[in-house]
């Protein structure tokens, strides 16, 4: 009897240092906001016209090998006739860009979202929100930490209002 009850007490501290090591929490709050206007069905228009995935390039900082970046109608408007960020583009208000991140081409994993809204409380200083939210609605990086871990790369060389899908992608 004792062996038993010794045995269920390991299994249930095993049991909760198991969820207790799982550092991604389900979103909330603007995550979740951030979330659900992803999974939005919109028409969304594509970098370069094309929804086939790119292979990570050189200067990114995310930890999958293949991506696609999608845009709502707002930021869509930035993109010329081949689907490029036009030079020097300022996105307006509510502009939604969304990079699928994977590592197969089966199932995206997570999504590095950047949503125009200046006056958001979670809008770093040139209005836009941050978001690295895994497809099944935990959080990588949470939008309150607007952008603190995203902007140094962003910001380098030939961004183009933060985006750098033209200099990695000509």
């Amino acid at each position: 009897m004792k062996q038993i009850f010794s045995t269920l007490i390991i299994m249930g501290l095993l049991l909760v240092l198991s969820y207790s090591c799982n550092k991604d929490e389900e979103a909330t709050g603007t995550d979740k906001e951030l979330l659900n206007l992803v999974e939005e069905k919109i028409q969304w228009v594509y970098f370069k016209n094309s929804t086939n995935y790119l292979t990570k390039s050189v200067g990114s900082g995310h930890n999958f090998s293949l991506l696609k970046t999608r845009y709502n109608a707002l930021a869509a408007s930035q993109l010329d006739a081949n689907g490029k960020i036009i030079s020097n583009a300022k996105f307006p208000e509510g502009s939604l860009i969304v990079k699928d991140l994977t590592n197969t081409t089966h199932h995206v994993e997570r999504y590095a979202i950047l949503y125009k809204q200046s006056t958001h409380k979670d809008a770093d200083a040139k209005g836009w929100v941050w978001g690295y939210i895994n497809t099944d609605g935990t959080v990588a990086t949470s939008a309150s930490d607007k952008g603190s871990i995203c902007i140094g790369c962003h910001s380098q060389s030939d961004n183009i209002d933060y985006m750098l899908m033209n200099k990695f992608f000509p």
